[in-house]
């Protein structure tokens, strides 16, 4: 059955950035209100089942049924369904018929294709940001986030940092004004925190981007957009070598 989409892409983009980058510390069980446009009760299970996923409260490989779904979050199959559906294609869950719902692996084959994909993606958004006209409230509060620092083995803490580490690069993508660029920099997210929720659970904090930040940060206001774009594209394959040793000392992220 088709159904009507009822926001343009760009309003979706912010909507899923929100709901991936805040919100974790309540219990999953505590929806908002319905009085607003994201108050349907298969977007409220959607938002609950998928910030579940991406912080680790189910693990890779783990099968979940629509009935135990559909009472853990308070709704029926149908809307378990739907946001099954979605989750699939944002590859947070696998859908197998006759079988139930699995959560997927996150494997170093997918690792790599998500870095190569935000190397792609995040080194144009830098790039198109720094030709683009801003304002100093802006591009304060970008300072302020390629600021954030974490404390070691304080899970709190981290997640602060996961939220801001998130705000920055969304930031970026926003700076363009390219919904296509923006939502695709923040479905990517969802696997990025995924990743960074992992780590912690084989007590890996990352180390602090800072002045790789910075550094982006800085080229974007000389207006120098391909200095930019390689500053972004070192600063991803950067993590993207200390997510890979991790995964190769470890069973599974």
């Amino acid at each position: 059955m088709k159904k009507k989409v009822p926001n343009p892409p760009k309003v979706r983009s912010q909507r899923v950035s929100s709901a991936v980058a805040r919100g974790y510390e309540g219990e999953i069980a505590q929806f908002p209100s319905t009085g607003n446009s994201n108050g349907t009760l298969s977007q409220r299970v959607y938002q609950a089942l998928k910030k579940d996923i991406i912080m680790g409260r189910y693990q890779p490989g783990e099968a979940l049924s629509e009935k135990v779904l559909a009472k853990r979050y308070h709704g029926s199959r149908t809307p378990v369904r739907e946001a099954a559906v979605r989750l699939q294609q944002e590859h947070l869950m696998k859908i197998v018929a006759n079988r139930g719902y699995f959560i997927t692996q996150i494997t170093i084959q997918w690792v790599n294709e998500i870095y190569e994909f935000r190397a792609a993606v995040e080194g144009a958004s830098a790039e198109v940001a720094a030709q683009k006209n801003w304002d100093q409230a802006t591009m304060d509060r970008l300072v302020k986030l390629a600021n954030t620092e974490h404390r070691v083995d304080d899970r709190a803490s981290y997640m602060r940092f996961i939220e801001a580490d998130t705000d920055f690069h969304l930031a970026i993508a926003q700076l363009t004004r390219n919904p296509l660029l923006i939502r695709s920099v923040a479905d990517m997210r969802s696997q990025m925190e995924r990743i960074m929720y992992a780590s912690i659970d084989v007590g890996y904090y990352g180390e602090l981007p800072v002045r790789e930040h910075c550094g982006i940060v800085e080229a974007i206001q000389q207006r120098d957009a391909t200095l930019a774009r390689k500053r972004m594209c070192d600063h991803i394959y950067i993590s993207k070598d200390k997510v890979l040793r991790l995964a190769s000392g470890s069973s599974r992220l």
